[in-house]
């Protein structure tokens, strides 16, 4: 076998549908596998991922994840990771624990920015420096006052997993696993257990790197139209060091059940809470991913039970009425062994035992009586039409790659077989296409007659918080109680240590380690988005970008929302579901979803609000986004056509069904993004278009969805009328846009459909509605059931007399990587924290993620004005700052998302002169320009509103709210 830079080619294939060059190696020294993906997407991506698995719930693999990259030895500084943040023009940079293997992923557009992640990430994973200090700040430490005081725990992931473990969802997804595989290590909770964590010592910790972060034990993945050849180069280098070694990290099959079991589990609820209800969900666990063939059989089968509110098994469930929404994970191929789980949220207590009876019983009449085949043909439709768009959003598809050939690869299989789908997707088609009963017979062999089945009933607990809190307080006090006069002060004066080390800055010649960009290598001028706009007869309008999408029509389908009165901004969330899921004309919402699945890539209502700076008033727009392959334009546009003008919004039992899923969505989102609920909720003080935000998704539209919930029964009649007021007032011809992505080309030819469209919308003339903002609290705190809290305070910039300059991109990006990260995260334990600025609104919030304080953050965030003026940077920290802020500028963009920021830029009135003043300012920022944000930082503290998200109890504790309302 040939040797090229120290690695053996085993393998060589051509990809055909992803248009790639696949290459599979062996390091001839240490034995490390390595994936060379070559292909020309300049969005190139590097990873490399260990199998790491966990012996306990202390979360040491998780830990670690955070601590390889907090300094290393050819980068000595104290969070490389975030100096990468802060100064590169990266488009994907973090990492991931899963339950069985760790993955550390880059991403860049630009080769030598991309070669210099991948050289700090490789020195990170395999010499990281690993103090004690280390653990003692992202994993657990005690702390403690006085040698008299009350010790405690602190450290990042210990107060994350707290905030996990808050979360029904979170708590859900563990137990289904747990129940699943109780014999081997996916028993453990690879993110810790708070009651656990504290238990890992440094020696632990230490030992669990030294045994599994070697190459002997890596795969190593490389994507892109990099230079194939300089990639075996670049990692025989830096592997050539080790030796190849044995490392113990297979991961064991789960012995099959030889009958069903059912497990109990609880989640946290406070008392009287209005949602506590159960999550009831029954779990199968499925054969190993070897089969391609089977593994995207399994994928359609998925879409064809739940994919959709017309699927089967889906609506089974919601129309039982048992449940409001559905639960469980669907199917899962990340872990050596498939499994498939499905269930509903929102049980009353005792009706547990019916939603595991109707899973069963419907799927047994599946697998006798058949599948609807127009469901399974768009279900297979909308599975082949993901694979061949291959459009994976602001995610890089080299990543996503790169996680699907996991999913085979780290179990010594064949790393290719998940990428390859064109051979199974066509063996799949022909066999429905022959009558062959296949997805009956998936149902009966790997559901209905599966013995490995396990019910899991999480009910809620109103005393768990509680007893949660005093174990923890049993534990510590039990620790404290052992300790001598001598391990207290050892404790003070540890802790006081690792805050000197915190709060002391790196030096200039560690800094300058980390390897950067220069500004020579950014680009000074914008990227431009080609747009042209053409004005249809009777007001309407479409706007083309000429742009590349392999033959795919992306149409948005913009309506201005001004034209609405205020009291229907809440329910346009729900309406725009109704539209696509009700039914239309003589089409139940069944066969509406079925066509659409058969015939489209997929329809989905989205609104686009924001400020417009340049602009007096603010943009609000209701979209139906949707795509389609060119020759199914005719489809898509008659569909459309039929959702817009015959929606069946008189359904009151589909649309009650649809409230109750919003409803149980919302609640799952309080616990688990609070930091978006409050940053929300703080931007509707001042801005028109954040306070309709707030009205359709935040606090303000789930108190709205209480209240439609309860009444929908007893006045349905003005529910009704709300939503024709919506469809008569919106859709009509001047009040559209249609947005338009597609190649030259083909637009030429399908743009008569498009204008013949927009000609045959109803007539009307769009009066424009004024908006009143209501007011909120200035100081509020928002009670859910929650072990962390979410903080945030805001203020609008413009109001105060700051003047916008693009300066103020490169400050908000240093903000994020210096003094919040360290003052929040490092010293204060929160697992992150934010400062956002909207270069629209002017509005400006810092906000924190997962924190274990209140006041203490906000006086941080208070701090920071003082922090701005007396600061004093360094040209290279400068630089620094630029490199990341451009990185965020020109984010990396699939062609949809091309075409969607320039239909952004349009209803903004952002020019491209506009753009580049801007970009000028952060290419010629001066730290004058971080003095003067400061000064105008200093000028919010009086007109600020401030909000956090929590339990009652810590926000009562507190006491600086004016309200406490109890939110869920």
């Amino acid at each position: 076998m040939t040797e090229l830079h120290g690695f053996t080619l085993l393998r060589e294939e051509r990809i055909a549908e992803l248009n790639t060059l696949a290459r599979i190696y062996r390091h001839v020294k240490t034995g490390a596998e390595l994936l060379s993906l070559i292909n020309e997407d300049e969005n190139k991506v590097f990873g490399v991922t260990f199998r790491t698995p966990p012996p306990d719930s202390s979360g040491v693999a998780h830990i670690m994840e955070h601590s390889v990259l907090c300094g290393s030895r050819k980068y000595p500084v104290k969070e490389p990771f975030v100096e990468l943040i802060k100064g590169s023009l990266n488009t994907f940079l973090n990492a991931f624990t899963y339950p069985d293997k760790t993955c550390y992923p880059v991403a860049s557009q630009n080769l030598q920015d991309f070669y210099n992640l991948i050289d700090v990430y490789l020195d990170a994973v395999f010499y990281p420096l690993l103090s004690p200090y280390t653990l003692d700040q992202e994993g657990w430490h005690y702390e403690l006052e006085d040698p008299q005081g009350t010790v405690s725990y602190k450290g990042v992931v210990f107060n994350e997993m707290k905030g996990a473990y808050s979360q029904p969802d979170g708590v859900l997804s563990d137990q289904i696993q747990r129940s699943l595989f109780p014999d081997t290590l996916y028993a453990f909770d690879s993110g810790g257990d708070p009651a656990v964590i504290p238990t890992l010592t440094y020696e632990t910790f230490k030992a669990f790197h030294e045994l599994y972060y070697h190459p002997s034990n890596a795969r190593i993945f490389f994507y892109g139209d990099d230079n194939p050849d300089k990639r075996l180069e670049l990692m025989d280098a830096a592997l050539s060091a080790f030796q190849a070694v044995s490392v113990p990290s297979q991961i064991p099959l789960q012995p099959v059940f030889d009958a069903p079991r059912h497990v109990e589990a609880a989640y946290e609820v406070e008392e009287g809470q209005q949602n506590a209800q159960e999550f009831v969900t029954v779990n199968w666990l499925l054969p190993e991913n070897k089969d391609p063939e089977l593994a995207l059989g399994l994928t359609v089968l998925e879409q064809a039970l739940i994919g959709t509110p017309g699927s089967e098994l889906r609506r089974a469930l919601i129309d039982s009425g048992l449940g409001t929404d559905l639960a469980g994970s669907g199917l899962s191929t990340d872990l050596r062994q498939m499994f498939f789980s499905t269930g509903l949220r929102g049980v009353q207590a005792g009706k547990a035992q019916d939603v595991e009876a109707l899973i069963t019983q419907t799927l047994q009449k599946l697998a006798m009586e058949g599948l609807d085949r127009a469901n399974l043909l768009a279900a297979l439709n909308t599975v082949e039409f993901h694979l061949r768009e291959n459009n994976t959003g602001g995610f890089p598809r080299g990543l996503a790659l790169m996680i699907r050939a996991l999913e085979t690869w780290l179990y010594d299989g064949d790393p290719l077989a998940p990428l390859a789908f064109e051979a199974p997707l066509q063996s799949i088609r022909a066999r429905l296409e022959s009558g062959e009963p296949y997805f009956e017979h998936l149902i009966e062999a790997y559901l209905v007659n599966n013995t490995h089945r396990t019910t899991v009933l999480l009910k809620p607990d109103a005393a768990l918080a509680e007893r949660r809190a005093a174990a923890e307080a049993e534990a510590l006090a039990k620790a404290q109680a052992a300790l001598s006069e001598g391990q207290r002060l050892a404790i003070i004066e540890n802790a006081r240590t690792l805050h000197r080390r915190q709060e002391t800055p790196d030096t200039t010649e560690a800094l300058a380690t980390i390897p950067m960009l220069g500004r020579d290598d950014l680009d000074p001028q914008i990227r431009a988005l080609p747009s042209q706009w053409m004005e249809q007869e009777g007001g309407a309008g479409i706007l083309f970008h000429d742009l590349f999408t392999n033959g795919i029509l992306y149409l948005d389908l913009a309506f201005d929302m001004h034209t609405l009165s205020a009291d229907l901004l809440p329910y346009m969330p729900l309406f725009g579901r109704a539209l696509i899921e009700t039914g239309a004309g003589e089409q139940n919402f069944v066969q509406l979803l079925q066509r659409i699945g058969q015939n489209t890539g997929g329809i989905r209502p989205n609104t686009l609000v924001s400020a417009a700076r340049l602009k007096a008033k603010s943009v609000a727009y209701f979209i139906l986004r949707a795509k389609a392959m060119t020759p199914q334009t005719g489809d898509l546009l008659t569909i459309l056509r039929d959702v817009l003008t015959s929606a069946h919004l008189d359904d009151r039992e589909r649309i009650k069904q649809m409230a109750l899923e919003e409803k149980a969505s919302m609640e799952a989102h309080l616990s688990s993004a609070g930091h978006v609920f409050v940053n929300t909720r703080l931007r509707a003080h001042f801005d028109e278009s954040a306070w309709a935000s707030e009205q359709m998704g935040g606090v303000s539209y789930y108190a709205f969805l209480r209240d439609l919930t309860a009444r929908i029964d007893s006045d349905w009649q003005s529910i009704q009328a709300a939503f024709e007021r919506i469809r008569s007032t919106l859709f009509t011809r001047a009040n559209a846009i249609a947005n338009v992505t597609l190649d030259a080309a083909n637009f030429a030819a399908l743009q008569p459909q498009i204008s013949q469209f927009l000609a045959e919308l109803p007539q009307g003339t769009p009066a424009r509605a004024e908006w009143q903002i209501t007011p909120l609290p200035a100081s509020e705190g928002l009670a859910v059931p929650s072990q962390v809290n979410y903080v945030g305070k805001g203020a609008n910039l413009f109001h105060l007399g700051y003047e916008l300059n693009g300066s103020a991109f490169v400050i908000i990006n240093y903000l994020y990587g210096a003094w919040l990260w360290d003052k929040i995260r490092v010293q204060g334990g929160a697992y992150g924290a934010f400062c956002s600025f909207d270069s629209q609104s002017g509005v400006l919030t810092f906000l924190s993620y997962r924190d274990p304080n209140i006041t203490a953050t906000l006086n941080a965030f208070d701090e920071t004005a003082a922090y701005l003026q007396s600061i004093d940077l360094s040209d290279g920290e400068m630089v620094k700052s630029i490199i990341g802020t451009i990185g965020d500028l020109d984010a990396y963009q699939l062609p949809d998302a091309k075409g969607y920021t320039a239909l952004r830029f349009t209803l903004l009135g952002t020019t491209d002169a506009e753009r580049q003043r801007l970009r000028d300012e952060v290419l010629s920022v001066h730290l004058e320009d971080f003095h003067a944000f400061g000064a105008a930082l200093e000028r919010m503290q009086s007109q600020s509103a401030i909000a956090a998200l929590g339990s009652a109890e810590a926000l009562e504790s507190a006491q600086i709210f004016e309200t406490v309302q109890k939110v869920l």
